[in-house]
């Protein structure tokens, strides 16, 4: 199995920038994909972006390009979020989700486990 954590989530005034980390354990020598998911209250989850555990292929919502990077480090079993810009509609519950059926894919149901969320807010 695979267990994720995420860490990095605080409240940030607009404009601001933040990186959020995940720690994968486990059986990480299977994973292909992973990525960041967020909720926000009373809205579903939406996909921000993907990236290939093995290559250097990476994916965003439309919402975060440009502005979102993510990026992994194998050595650590990291990956990260960093988030520059942040704005208001950025506020939502952050989920670091992982695939061991997927190179890259922004679909829920392809990601086998999950984080348990780290809180970013955005202050306007």
């Amino acid at each position: 199995q695979v267990q994720l954590v995420e860490s990095g989530g605080r409240l940030v005034q607009a404009g601001g920038s933040l990186r959020l980390s995940c720690a994968a354990s486990g059986r990480t020598f299977s994973l292909m994909a992973l990525g960041w998911f967020r909720q926000a209250p009373g809205k579903e989850r939406e996909f921000v972006a993907t990236i290939s555990w093995s290559y250097s292929t990476t994916y965003y919502a439309d919402s975060v390009k440009g502005r979102f990077t993510i990026s992994r480090d194998n050595a650590k079993n990291t990956v990260y979020l960093q988030m520059n810009s942040l704005k208001p509609e950025d506020t939502a519950l952050y989920y670091c989700a992982a695939s061991n059926r997927a190179i890259v894919t922004m679909t829920p149901d392809w990601y086998d486990f999950w984080g348990q969320g780290t809180q970013v807010t955005v202050s306007s």
